[in-house]
């Protein structure tokens, strides 16, 4: 995925040809910059949305184990307790 992104970066910029002068015939007018630029931002802002719900969804799966997994330490501390309690009234 990372690669196809830089090949479509790369493409974008070639096609800016940033590197001619300004007074080329195939220089970059100002609108395609903007409109370049703007298309890397919708991507940019795209990515980093996905990466965010990603994130989130991991959070609330950790949170989920977390809850799980203290409930069944505590019902574990419960029946030692009340297996402790048991032993000490057969004494």
């Amino acid at each position: 995925m990372a690669s196809d992104d830089s090949a479509s970066l790369s493409a974008q910029v070639n096609k800016l040809n940033l590197t001619d002068s300004p007074n080329s015939q195939s220089s970059t007018q100002p609108s395609e910059l903007v409109a370049v630029v703007d298309d890397l931002l919708n991507q940019l802002s795209s990515k980093f949305n996905n990466v965010s719900a990603e994130i989130l969804t991991k959070m609330d799966d950790m949170s989920k184990r977390l809850d799980a997994l203290e409930t069944q330490i505590q019902a574990g501390n419960a029946a030692a307790a009340a297996q402790a309690e048991g032993a000490g009234d057969d004494k």
